[in-house]
């Protein structure tokens, strides 16, 4: 069914109150977002993890996810959106004062890739916590190759208040406790997520083109940009890193994960951790010496490996794993995946990005959502494979939740219409803060729904239409916007204070990570058993 023919959204009427304006006052919102360090000659950094930036296994800020050369960038949670963004902005400056003529190339599809066995895996010591890290990139590596994993992009962490969750509560009349009240209703915010995410990567997909090399030695459907043989695109793409290219897995298209419940979810993930893939029994666990080549053979090697556009999570505490965490405490925020950088900002993301977001998250909270079954599965992956390959085509329809075919163009404006309520919520709620602009979550509407009805303002049409105005190809025309976000924050260096704070940062994470490794480690292989014994008794419960 499509958004017209659903129930309407059920927004609170008492939320609108002056009283009630500090309960969604109180969202935190995180930023993680990935770059890849590049040479001067736009080809991947095999470097180390300089160690200026501190440890990748201890610092809580600045990391690695794939390789070394991926930085990831990890922002406190705020209630403030300009203390979010100025924390982003503080950590790059500080990152780029410590990279000598490396960049941080600001696009998600990465660089020139010269030799895929070269692009270095992170490496986090040798503690057992560290050793699993690394282990698990390079299971990654064997089961998709170290190219993908290159590719880059922006996560978002979300979460209401718990006075937002206990009005809800009685709003609902539940006699549920309220975590597994909250639980359940973050499970019906994240199956509405899915399906209208499509909207997102239409919206603020930046991946249309990349270097011909990123798909050297596989199959593809991508064509040449004219006058430029070194760079693919497809015409009217939107986020090839959310497509078959990008960020996805063959061996997950059969995997059903059931969002309806706390319950289903933690069982679908456990039981891909604990079933055997036969193309990854052919790989084995161990190589001829003895060393580790990935951390089991199932369909995932812990629950990170499941490609979503959308997790819940729960802070973990020591030695837990995230699905433990989940299983114990239930939901406390979630994480929005299928963000591209965005190149044209020197951080990838900006406020107009979460003023929309923040938006579209409480509108999927408030419209009714109901449980999702194997065929409406099938029916969003084949919604997201369409929008990324040819989502800005004139003319293009989707199948809706009922099968049923439906233009974009209506379907965009109809959601975002939907929309115009939580926006104005949002904005009448925020009244009284001095760091909001007047109306600025409808204004954010605005500057979306003007996207849906001209293909041509997305950026992915902005990208397509760069690369054949400076005819420079891919690599030239994403260097140079790179280069000119790295001149933008070097230019503005860090306050001697703030400096400071990082250095301390970077120094104690070190000392961390040297005081985690001096101290007596299990038997490796032991200490994997107790790993993975947790998800037993998770689906225990």
């Amino acid at each position: 069914m499509s958004a017209n023919s659903t129930a309407p959204l059920e927004v609170p009427n008492a939320l609108f109150a002056k009283d009630n304006a500090a309960l969604l006052s109180g969202i935190l919102r995180g930023i993680e977002k990935e770059s890849l360090r590049t040479t001067p000659q736009n080809t991947i950094a095999n470097s180390k993890h300089p160690e200026a930036l501190g440890s990748a296994l201890s610092h809580p800020q600045i990391t690695t996810d794939f390789s070394e050369a991926l930085v990831e960038f990890i922002t406190p949670p705020s209630h403030s959106r300009q203390a979010l963004m100025a924390y982003l902005e503080d950590v790059h400056r500080f990152t780029y004062q410590n990279l000598g003529e490396e960049i941080l190339w600001n696009n998600s599809i990465p660089c020139r890739v010269e030799n895929e066995a070269t692009i270095p895996i992170a490496q986090y010591g040798n503690s057992n916590r560290g050793l699993m890290k690394t282990i698990y990139r390079v299971g990654l590596s064997h089961r998709y190759g170290k190219t993908m994993q290159t590719v880059a992009g922006l996560h978002y962490n979300f979460s209401l208040p718990k006075t937002f969750w206990a009005f809800l509560h009685q709003h609902e009349q539940s006699v549920e406790d309220l975590n597994s009240f909250t639980t359940r209703r973050y499970f019906d915010l994240i199956r509405n997520f899915r399906r209208y995410y499509w909207l997102l990567l239409y919206l603020f997909g930046a991946s249309p083109a990349m270097c011909r090399s990123f798909v050297e030695g596989r199959a593809h459907q991508l064509q040449v940009l004219p006058h430029h043989s070194q760079t693919l695109y497809l015409p009217f793409a939107t986020s090839l890193r959310m497509g078959d290219l990008g960020y996805q897995s063959a061996a997950q298209e059969d995997l059903f994960v059931c969002y309806n419940t706390q319950a289903t979810y933690v069982k679908t993930l456990i039981d891909a951790i604990n079933t055997p893939f036969a193309p990854y029994e052919e790989i084995g666990l161990r190589d001829g010496s003895g060393n580790f080549k990935q951390l089991n053979t199932g369909v995932l090697q812990i629950e990170n490996e499941f490609y979503s556009p959308i997790r819940p999570k729960r802070t973990s505490n020591p030695g837990e794993t995230a699905l433990t965490a989940l299983c114990r405490r239930g939901v406390e925020y979630i994480e929005v995946r299928c963000l591209d950088l965005d190149p044209f900002t020197p951080l990838g993301f900006g406020l107009e990005h979460s003023h929309f977001i923040d938006t579209f998250l409480l509108f999927c909270l408030f419209k009714p959502s109901p449980a999702c079954d194997q065929d409406e599965f099938a029916r969003i992956l084949n919604r997201q494979k369409t929008v990324v390959t040819e989502g800005r085509k004139p003319g293009l329809t989707l199948e809706d939740d009922s099968g049923s075919p439906i233009s974009l163009k209506k379907w965009g404006e109809e959601i975002i219409g939907e929309m115009q309520t939580v926006a104005e919520l949002l904005d009448t709620n925020c009244r009284d803060n001095p760091e909001c602009k007047e109306n600025s979550h409808a204004h954010s509407l605005q500057l979306q729904l003007a996207k849906v009805l001209d293909a041509g303002l997305t950026p992915s049409a902005q990208i397509l239409s760069a690369l054949q105005n400076d005819q420079l190809g891919f690599i030239g025309w994403a260097e140079k916007l790179s280069r000119k976000h790295r001149e933008a924050l070097l230019s503005n260096p860090l306050e001697d204070h703030l400096k400071k704070r990082f250095q301390d940062m970077a120094t104690e994470s070190l000392r961390l990570q040297a005081q985690e490794e001096a101290k007596p480690q299990a038997e490796f292989d032991l200490y994997l058993k107790d790993y993975y014994r947790q998800y037993s008794a998770c689906n225990e419960r």
